[in-house]
């Protein structure tokens, strides 16, 4: 197969194509999978939170490490910890990321004189490793349901409406300026009150809109305590929720909001591994996907930055649930993997905004690359290649990555690994245990 590529994108593709000059790639091409949900900050505590605590670990406990740990940081520290996640994205198969980026401001709450700073440190990141970019500046302006105050915790990334506005304008100057993506992120239903995510929607009337919902089940409680409703329930009570958005995890939902999610035409993002990892639950993806439902993966917490690993746990988090096998393949005789991988690809896509997800005309040139000669794919055709790839898949059977036709990896090794490796390693040295 030849790929032909301009500006980025693919102009053509021929196959029993003559290379005429083309730069061969051995291997097995498939287009890049979108990362739908980031906190790359996080990677830099990767880790740090399996210790048991006083009391019983969970969601809430593990926040409070992160709070801690989010502190520590500077500027630098964030650019440097949010490249060295981007190379293992890169490595592991995601070709682009939305950066759900919610840390604005200095350690003691005060906002840097560009209010934009951590938000282009992020742009940075990406710039130097190559990775596409949807930037999503968060909106946090409350601690609970109900508009209660932020905490001392949450100083980084608090903002009243028009402060955030301000800051999302210049970040948007900015990731536009490097051809990136951008839309916005109003944190969830607890950190963005109704009239302030009211106002947010008005002002931003264009562009992807990611929210984190009913994560976990006090979330849900504290909801319904709050307004009689189910955050999901509340969400498509009060605003026009449409293919714009992404509800994150939506973990704790039932028959009916399932149902209202598939009809709108948003991305469910699903972040299987942190979601285990955490403890959150099991999101309803049988159900989900039986009423029509779009989805995508994400890395969300960077405890394991595994493209095909999180569609691997989705899949597996499913036959716990049903006590069955090959749950999330629509009808008999189809791959299992070439399901889960094509779903992702269309609703990453989506999530992002970005002309991606298939080796076809006038999409991005974000193209993974296989080993052909791993083990794994051995004697391997068709949709077997992707059944291996994501249910067998050991680190090294990535061999290249381009991105926008790009060469970013090779012999699956991001070109820029060493010196982003050391960057990385200083920082924490210099935190130290969390």
């Amino acid at each position: 197969m030849r790929i032909d590529i301009e500006g980025g994108r693919i102009a053509a593709v021929t196959s029993d194509a003559r290379a005429d000059g083309a730069q061969h790639c051995p291997g097995i091409a498939l287009p890049g999978l979108p990362n739908l949900h980031s906190h790359a900050f996080q990677r830099g505590m990767a880790g740090f939170t399996e210790r048991h605590g006083d009391s019983e670990d969970n969601f809430w406990t593990w926040r409070q490490v992160m709070y801690h740990f989010l502190g520590l940081l500077t500027p630098d520290d964030i650019e440097a910890i949010a490249a060295f996640a981007f190379v293992e994205m890169l490595e592991s198969g995601f070709t682009s990321v939305a950066e759900f980026h919610y840390l604005h401001h200095a350690p003691d709450g005060r906002p840097y004189g560009n209010p934009a700073e951590l938000s282009e440190r992020v742009i940075a990141a990406a710039i130097a490793t190559g990775i596409g970019l949807t930037l999503l500046p968060v909106l946090y302006g409350a601690s609970g349901f109900g508009g209660a105050p932020t905490a001392d915790g949450q100083r980084r990334f608090s903002n009243p409406l028009d402060r955030f506005l301000d800051l999302a304008g210049r970040a948007e100057t900015s990731a536009l300026k490097h051809g990136f993506q951008f839309g916005v992120a109003p944190h969830s239903l607890r950190a963005a009150p109704s009239e302030t995510l009211k106002g947010l929607l008005a002002a931003r009337r264009s562009g992807p809109v990611h929210i984190h919902v009913a994560e976990q089940t006090r979330e849900v409680e504290d909801c319904i305590a709050w307004s009689g409703k189910r955050p999901v329930e509340w969400l498509f009570d009060n605003v026009a929720v449409d293919e714009r958005w992404c509800l994150i995890h939506a973990t704790h939902t039932n028959e009916t909001e399932i149902r209202l999610m598939a009809e709108s035409g948003a991305v469910a993002g699903l972040c299987p591994i942190t979601e285990a990892n955490l403890g959150d639950g099991i999101f309803a993806a049988k159900a989900y996907l039986e009423h029509g439902g779009r989805f995508g993966v994400g890395s969300d917490s960077q405890i394991d930055i595994d493209a095909p690993g999180e569609l691997r746990q989705l899949e597996y988090s499913q036959r716990l649930a049903h006590r069955a096998r090959n749950v999330l393949s629509s009808r008999t005789g189809r791959s299992t993997g070439r399901e889960l991988y094509e779903r992702a690809l269309t609703g990453g896509a989506q999530a992002l905004a970005r002309a991606a997800g298939a080796l076809a005309l006038g999409k991005a040139a974000d193209i993974v690359v296989l080993d052909a000669g791993h083990p794994n794919l051995a004697h391997a055709s068709g949709d077997r290649w992707l059944d291996a790839y994501l249910f067998t898949s050991p680190a090294n059977i990535v061999r290249d990555v381009f991105v926008t036709g790009r060469h970013v990896v090779g012999a699956g090794r991001h070109r820029d690994r060493e010196r982003i490796e050391t960057a990385y390693k200083r920082v924490l040295a210099r935190i130290g245990d969390v």
